[in-house]
């Protein structure tokens, strides 16, 4: 394909060449002409002088001439006849010449013409021959006719014939046409483009793109704003300012739909402490569908898994509410009691895990403990878990996740900065393993829940106070990766949900990141900041992948539409991301050994 385009462009330039020769050629024509012009407008003059002296003699030897013959005719006519017959003669060839001459004058004008016309009536141009070498033979045939005085010929526009040819099309007989229609090249290009326009005629999205790989760049596009474009931002004047976005949630039974939960709002103190608000991505309304609201601040909300109309909610003081669309209040249906039994600290975790006839709502909170709910009943748990290790203190946890299709096994996140792999039945209930690694609390978790020819669901990644994102595998006890290229506290991370090395995080300067790791290591591929930097404190993957929610600290929710191409991943994309892991290990190893040989 780039051989094609430059070969494209190499006749492009050609064509630039010999239109440029061209006009070069026309203005030096038209110089020519107008030099030529000139002097036959001179030449012409100088026979108009010549034409009107002719004329003055001529009126003198009129006003001669009958007194001479009248003064012979008297006294010599008889023996003179040869001077009557001389006079005569001479009066005839002065009335000739007297009544006739733009009859001479026309015959010397055609004789100048048919001496100079010849040497321009053999130029002929011709688009197959028109090149460098022929266009300098013609102007050295025009140099040498140009000492010719002659009056240039109106009907012979040479320009005009370069123009002219191009218009001839040689008609295709019908075995032509047949075999161009039956050429690869032709079906190639009426396949790519009825799909194209069938594209334009039923869809708004991008008609171009071009699943076959073949014109997408392995770099990904070099220009951020094809990766992510704004596409609309949520706000309610009531409901949203003042508060600070404490969490995002997209609906599985409703993809267009999204939860985000708020704090309190200190300049309005007779509202609600906790807000969560559904909004709408099918429609263009600028208020939310649902309104819901409670007594303490919302810390954590989320879509009931297999309830399509219930919302949970964790909050500062520790119940867990639950919020149901049907209801005509907007105060929860069911709640949590204050009570030793349940939560005593702020819930910033839930989450409902299980099949459609056997899941539970899961809850974890800074108190260091997990509970477990069954949705029907609130009153009491039905499973509670202190998270201790090595029986000291319990864990303060901010973040929790779960790998895919694993309901026991979870990792979590800690104020004191460290990361704990936990089970929540089996011999080894409880925390196994620690991760330690953050210098300050961590912010964010989450596992890939990508789905591939390879399984990474053991790889995980934190965000943390201490400037940094990590990532960390299950299977090793130690560091995998640290990227520091941010420089302020990092709130959240979260891996793309169909590409395995794709992943996004926010950070509070109102930046929103996201990295490939399958391109580079170092830097972000894409980044977006704000508009007045305002901190954003979740970020959310659509469960199409081609979507990010960003929550900011002034209660707006950002909606950003990730380029296609960018999002998609190839069908290399799961080796290529197993190289880039096994080169990051051998890095790793490389700086460990230096490090101990100093």
């Amino acid at each position: 394909m780039s051989d094609r385009k430059a070969e494209l462009e190499a006749k492009k330039k050609r064509l630039q060449e010999i239109r440029d020769l061209k006009k070069k050629k026309d203005e030096d024509k038209r110089k020519k002409e107008e030099s030529i012009k000139a002097t036959t407008a001179a030449v012409t003059l100088s026979e108009s002088e010549l034409e009107r002296k002719r004329r003055e003699a001529d009126e003198l030897l009129r006003g001669i001439l009958p007194e001479v013959s009248s003064a012979d005719s008297t006294s010599v006519n008889a023996a003179s006849p040869n001077k009557s017959q001389i006079k005569k003669t001479n009066d005839e060839t002065a009335a000739q010449q007297f009544s006739s001459p733009k009859r001479k004058l026309k015959l010397g004008m055609s004789s100048v013409n048919l001496a100079g016309f010849p040497p321009k009536e053999l130029v002929t141009y011709a688009k197959e021959t028109q090149t460098p070498v022929e266009d300098k033979e013609q102007d050295d045939e025009d140099d040498i006719a140009e000492p010719v005085v002659q009056q240039p010929e109106p009907e012979e526009p040479q320009p005009e014939e370069k123009e002219e040819e191009p218009e001839v099309v040689k008609e295709l007989t019908s075995d032509e046409k047949q075999q161009i229609v039956n050429s690869s090249d032709f079906l190639s290009f009426f396949d790519r483009a009825s799909r194209v326009m069938e594209r334009a005629l039923f869809e708004e999205s991008d008609i171009f793109m071009d699943y076959t790989g073949e014109e997408r760049d392995r770099e990904g596009d070099k220009d951020a704003s094809a990766k992510l474009s704004l596409n609309r931002q949520f706000f309610d004047d009531r409901w949203s300012k003042h508060r600070v976005v404490s969490s995002l949630d997209w609906s599985n039974q409703y993809p267009e739909l999204l939860v985000a939960s708020y704090n309190n709002n200190e300049e309005s103190p007779h509202e609600p402490d906790g807000v969560a608000l559904i909004w709408n991505m099918k429609f263009k309304k600028t208020t939310p569908e649902y309104i819901f609201h409670c007594q303490s601040p919302v810390m954590s909300a989320s879509f009931a898994r297999f309830h399509p109309n219930l919302v949970v909610g964790g909050t500062y003081s520790g119940q867990i509410v639950l919020w149901d669309n049907r209801s005509y209040k907007r105060t929860p249906v069911q709640r949590t009691p204050l009570s030793a039994a349940a939560h005593t600290h702020p819930v910033y975790c839930v989450s409902v895990l299980g099949t459609q006839n056997a899941h539970n709502l899961i809850s974890v909170s800074t108190d260091g403990k997990m509970c477990s709910w069954n949705l029907d009943m609130l009153s009491q748990p039905q499973d509670s878990m202190e998270l201790q290790h090595k029986q000291s203190k319990p864990v303060a946890v901010t973040c929790m996740d779960f790998p895919t299709n694993d309901v026991n096994n979870f990792v979590v996140g800690s104020e004191e900065g460290a990361v704990y792999n936990a089970s929540r039945h089996g011999s080894k209930a409880g925390i196994n393993e620690v991760f330690e690694g953050h210098q300050g609390p961590v912010t964010g978790i989450d596992c890939n829940h990508v789905q591939g020819q390879i399984d990474f669901s053991h790889l995980f990644l934190t965000s943390s106070f201490d400037w940094t994102i990590k990532l960390w595998s299950t299977k090793q006890q130690k560091l995998v990766y640290s990227f520091e290229d941010n420089s302020d506290y990092i709130y959240d991370v979260m891996w793309s949900p169909i590409h395995p090395a794709l992943f996004a995080s926010v950070d509070s300067m109102g930046r929103l990141d996201v990295w490939n790791l399958n391109n580079d290591t170092e830097v972000p591929s894409a980044r977006v900041t704000l508009d007045a930097q305002p901190a954003i404190n979740r970020v959310r993957w659509a469960h199409s992948g081609y979507q990010i929610a960003a929550g900011d600290a002034d209660g707006r929710i950002w909606i950003y539409d990730v380029g296609e191409s960018f999002a998609t991943p190839r069908m290399d994309e799961w080796s290529r991301f197993v190289r880039t892991l096994t080169d990051i290990k051998a890095n790793a190893a490389d700086m460990e050994a230096d490090s101990l040989m100093r």
